[in-house]
């Protein structure tokens, strides 16, 4: 059974700034001959890993709001530079706008369950040309 995560995108202030950095992460990871693939290092590693890695996604919360997803393609134990054990979660490229969804704030990681995860905004009659400020002030006012 397919199970999400879902982080903070501490510092982004759109989808677009989280597009921009995710580009430059895989980047640097093509100038150091690494496959394209954008990837997020944490601290802990999540126990349900064949869940995850059966289609699950990373869902980021930005300014509050679930706003866009990225598919997880492999999970792997690393050393940070300071020797410490840590996860690196490798991701597609590219976040996947989705329904924008309130989130209370929270430290580090939480899992996701599918029916709770928000549909990409594809999904959704209309959405693909709204812009994205735009549904996230009508989440934020109820209207969505």
């Amino acid at each position: 059974m397919t199970i999400h995560l879902q982080k903070l995108s501490v510092g982004s202030e759109s989808i677009e700034t989280l597009a921009a950095w995710q580009k430059g992460v895989v980047a640097r990871r093509v100038k150091k001959g690494l496959p394209p693939i954008h990837e997020h290092v944490t601290r802990m590693f999540p126990r349900r890993k064949e869940e995850l890695l059966d289609g699950g996604s990373i869902f980021w919360v930005i300014k509050g709001v679930i706003q866009c997803r990225n598919r997880i393609i492999g999970l792997e134990e690393v050393r940070r530079k300071d020797g410490i054990r840590a996860c690196s979660i490798q991701m597609e490229p590219g976040p996947i706008p989705v329904v924008p969804t309130p989130k209370r704030p929270f430290q580090g990681w939480r899992y996701l369950q599918s029916d709770a995860a928000p549909p990409d905004i594809t999904e959704v009659e209309g959405g693909v040309e709204l812009p994205a400020a735009l549904r996230t002030r009508l989440v934020e006012i109820g209207a969505w």
